[in-house]
């Protein structure tokens, strides 16, 4: 349905006006940001079922140069864990 990375469309746009989140963080939560303000939000899963509309583009088709808030994943660090 979705993955990280994602670029989706929610049946509601942001108050900046702009309709395009970026998926942030999967899980039981749903973490997005929006590409027109760069404000992060997190919702339930239901709650976020509910209100997403459709995909607009997948994480591997995303132009980043043209994305000013898009976070790429492929640049995320994962923290050091201690054993």
């Amino acid at each position: 349905m979705y993955n990280l990375g994602d670029i989706v469309m929610m049946k509601k746009q942001h108050a900046c006006g702009q309709n395009r989140w970026e998926v942030t963080r999967l899980g039981a939560d749903i973490k997005v940001r929006c590409l027109g303000c760069g404000h992060d939000v997190m919702l339930k899963r239901a709650y976020f079922n509910k209100r997403f509309k459709k995909i607009i583009t997948q994480a591997h088709e995303v132009k980043t140069e043209q994305e000013k808030f898009y976070l790429d994943p492929q640049k995320l660090r994962l923290p050091h864990l201690m054993n």
